[in-house]
């Protein structure tokens, strides 16, 4: 993993001399305001990489295809919650929109699906420049080929490793405490039913869904541990 292996700037912090590492820090620091340190999350002195190197699925068909699944799965169960239908549409789009991705990380837990990571080979940062340049001055952009997504000049957005490793996290969190189906709907139900979100107009009846989704999902959990204690 990306996460364990020697990072590469550890081993080009021996290498301050050269004039290119030179020209790019002073550029970095030329265009940083007055006064301002580092960035969030990035330690003085510190080595920028280790978990927000960029990782791609090993085998992005088989996971793809297993989230999509999941997803699908995941939509219909809200379309056949009751209390949801009754919503106006509008109000249903913007729910779904806001809190579909904490939904499939649920549904993926629950189907207990796994995927594996392998680092992204990153161009280098004198590569970068060179073709950033040679691209914006030769090339005009072009329209993305029928079927394929636009992902912009700088190609697919892979998440870091670090990303990965948190959701991978959860899953595992989950999987150890063997949530049962019933505790999974009722966790679904407290992530779909968000009154806080902007635009909504029946904020109180969507409060009043997850309140009951909370209290039902505590009682459950309670009933489970009395009897587990006698």
């Amino acid at each position: 993993m990306a996460c364990v292996e020697r990072c590469r700037c550890c081993a080009e912090s021996r290498r301050h001399g050269s004039i290119l590492y030179n020209i790019l820090r002073s550029e970095e620091r030329a265009a940083r305001p007055a006064g301002q340190g580092p960035r969030r999350g990035q330690a003085s002195g510190g080595c920028p990489c280790g978990s927000r190197r960029r990782v791609a699925l090993r085998s992005p068909q088989v996971a793809c295809k297993a989230a999509s699944a999941v997803l699908v799965k995941t939509l219909r169960f809200v379309q056949n919650v009751p209390c949801f239908q009754e919503l106006p549409l509008d109000e249903q789009l913007l729910l779904v929109r806001s809190c579909w991705a904490p939904l499939l990380v649920l549904g993926l837990a629950q189907e207990r699906v796994h995927f594996e990571t392998v680092e992204s080979a990153e161009p280098s940062m004198l590569q970068r420049i060179l073709t950033t340049r040679r691209h914006g001055e030769h090339t005009p952009p072009r329209a993305p080929a029928p079927g394929r997504p636009h992902h912009g000049p700088g190609g697919p957005h892979l998440p870091s490793a670090g990303e990965i490793q948190a959701i991978k996290g959860f899953l595992a969190k989950c999987w150890s405490l063997d949530i049962s189906t019933k505790e999974y709907a009722y966790l679904k139900g407290t992530v779909l039913f968000n009154p806080d979100l902007p635009g909504l107009q029946c904020t109180q009846y969507i409060e009043g869904l997850q309140r009951e989704a909370q209290q039902a999902l505590n009682e459950h959990v309670r009933l489970i541990h009395r009897v587990f204690l006698e």
